[in-house]
């Protein structure tokens, strides 16, 4: 199916519907706002959901706050997130042109050349190599071994229903990160907390894919919301469900204590309120709940640092 060009009017700013920023977008001089919305500056839920297993990796070891490393972190997060986001829109131009929601992406819309968004790519991986530098030769190996995952990626939506189990995979590396840069051992409990995260990102994903169902089944891409159908929500219930009881499993191997369940309660009552809220008939609904795991993600922090240092 060939859709109507859209016109300079159609495109406008660029600035999408879901963007988090507008109007401190809106103020950068063109060129630069393109730039900060290929790399999805404007939208920091991306780069929270990075970093926010990151985190789980760091206060989990009990090796207290660690402010510094986490500061470390949430630079790497914010420059890899964006640096995927780059590639993903280098990669997906000609299938972004003909989807609704990302046809006024700055490299499918034209506003930034290929050749453009490859230097772009280049300096904010400069920033992530700057940071991978800062930690010791495990995590840093560990770091370098999610390359090739992230790099296939964009692929997956052509080839499998379920691209965002792969993304699970890669959302949740940051995880693995930064249990290495501390220890390098518990590894049974550290396995659980990763698999436990995938599994939160495919439900939180799933969720984001409902916005695009149509425009996906009309070009071609794939993804678990296509796949769940009339069964999304049930979908999404079952993911949530066992990633708090891979969390659970997780604590309870790193330390056999009740409180150590109780304190992943709250993080598994909100994701509870997300299934039971969710309205797939209300297009603003997805976006909200999908939005709504950043506060999850501090929640599964809070119940990390617990375990692990109290």
């Amino acid at each position: 199916m060939t859709r109507p060009a859209r016109s300079s009017a159609d495109i406008g700013d660029g600035i999408v519907p879901d963007s988090e920023h507008r109007g401190l977008v809106a103020l950068l001089p063109p060129r630069l706002r393109d730039l900060a919305l290929l790399a999805r500056f404007d939208r920091p839920i991306g780069w929270w959901l990075l970093f926010w297993p990151c985190v789980w990796g760091v206060w989990l070891t009990g090796a207290g706050w660690q402010w510094a490393l986490l500061g470390l972190m949430l630079a790497g997060s914010i420059a890899m997130r964006g640096a995927g986001c780059v590639y993903n829109d280098i990669v997906d131009a000609r299938l972004d042109r003909q989807v609704a929601r990302t046809a006024s992406r700055p490299v499918a819309s034209g506003r930034v050349s290929k050749t453009l968004a490859w230097a772009w790519l280049g300096a904010l991986s400069l920033v992530g190599l700057a940071v991978l530098l800062q930690l010791r030769l495990l995590a840093q190996m560990v770091a370098v071994g999610s390359l090739l995952a992230v790099a296939a990626y964009p692929f997956m939506k052509r080839i499998t229903w379920w691209p965002q189990a792969w993304l699970g995979l890669v959302f949740s590396w940051g995880l693995l990160v930064g249990w290495t840069q501390l220890r390098a051992d518990n590894w049974d409990a550290l396995a659980a907390m990763y698999l436990g995260s995938a599994l939160w990102v495919v439900g939180y994903d799933t969720i984001y894919a409902m916005q695009d169902r149509e425009d996906d089944a009309l070009v071609g891409i794939r993804s678990s919301a296509l796949r769940l159908g009339r069964q999304v929500r049930s979908g999404v219930a079952l993911f949530y469900t066992g990633a708090v009881g891979l969390w659970a499993l997780a604590f309870w191997l790193y330390r056999e204590d009740w409180v150590a369940l109780v304190a992943l309660m709250p993080a598994a009552w909100h994701l509870a309120w997300q299934v039971t809220t969710l309205d797939e008939r209300d297009p603003a609904n997805p976006l909200a709940r999908f939005r709504a795991n950043r506060w999850t993600g501090l929640l599964v922090a809070a119940a990390c640092f617990v375990v692990g240092n109290a």
